[in-house]
């Protein structure tokens, strides 16, 4: 009789049975409760309500924005990585410090500062205004603000995978003759690819559901400057419940199908990258 052989972690059973407990009280029951109150809607009613003019111009701007933001961060959240970890020069600590602001910093807080910063008469906002550039009050600010909030995620994501890299590596690349730009896409990229997806990922979620940062620098002008979460607060405050959940599920319809592309993307990656191997 073959024994089963004891893990070597012991408590499966109780650990899994907590972690789907706690999943589903945290995740699952508040998303079944948005379901269950949007199904009171029939689905001319429901279409009506997601399909408005006006929610349809706050979805554009806010998946639009939230992309453009990610894929800024994507690029400028490798770079800032690159340097804290590849370079020793004076005040790395503090930069390395206020990488982490964004995470601290109350976003009310953060979106006031920006539109003072941004606003016509600004310090930056009154630079820009003779190039005919206007940030506040335009869907270029809610772009802004969703930057800056987002860049933490993709730098503390990228971070850790470039300290531990070997510098072996990349010194055999060039002593096989091996250029910088060579050594860069053939040796240290493929190894960061999926950390800059991962962080990717995080700031472009982080990004949809913004809020407090965006309200004040957006200007909040409907058809033009207006977020999702925004639309969902004012029909909370009308009392349309069954309104406000039917736009937040189809926030959450569109947000998870997106952020499953992009981990499908990202396995697809993985695995062609092992079969190389």
């Amino acid at each position: 009789m073959r024994l089963k052989q004891a893990s070597v972690l012991p408590g499966f059973g109780l650990a899994l049975g907590y972690t789907l407990l706690y999943l589903g009280l945290v995740v699952l029951l508040p998303l079944s409760a948005l379901v269950v109150k949007t199904a009171s809607l029939s689905l001319a009613e429901f279409w009506e309500v997601v399909s408005a003019e006006r929610v349809v111009a706050a979805y554009k701007l806010t998946f639009g924005a939230s992309l453009i933001a990610a894929l800024i961060n994507l690029v400028a959240g490798f770079l800032v990585a690159w340097v804290l970890t590849r370079y020793d020069f004076p005040g790395r600590r503090l930069i390395d410090a206020l990488v982490d602001l964004p995470f601290a910093l109350p976003t009310a807080v953060a979106g006031i500062a920006l539109t003072t910063l941004y606003a016509p008469n600004g310090w930056v906002g009154a630079a820009l205004a003779p190039l005919g550039l206007k940030v506040a009050f335009t869907p270029l600010g809610v772009v802004v603000a969703l930057t800056f909030i987002g860049l933490p995620f993709v730098v503390r994501t990228v971070q850790p995978v470039l300290q531990d890299m070997e510098a072996e590596l990349e010194e055999a690349a060039a002593c096989l003759g091996a250029g910088r730009w060579q050594t860069f896409s053939k040796v240290i990229l493929p190894a960061v690819v999926p950390a800059l997806i991962t962080g990717f990922t995080l700031a472009f979620a982080r990004a949809i559901g913004e809020y407090g940062s965006v309200i004040f620098i957006a200007g909040n002008i409907p058809l033009e400057s207006e977020i999702v979460p925004l639309i969902i607060i004012g029909k909370l405050e009308q009392y349309d419940y069954v309104g406000a959940t039917a736009v937040a599920l189809v926030m959450l319809l569109m947000s998870f199908a997106m952020i499953l592309l992009i981990n499908l993307v990202q396995w697809w990656h993985g695995r062609r990258h092992g079969m190389r191997k």
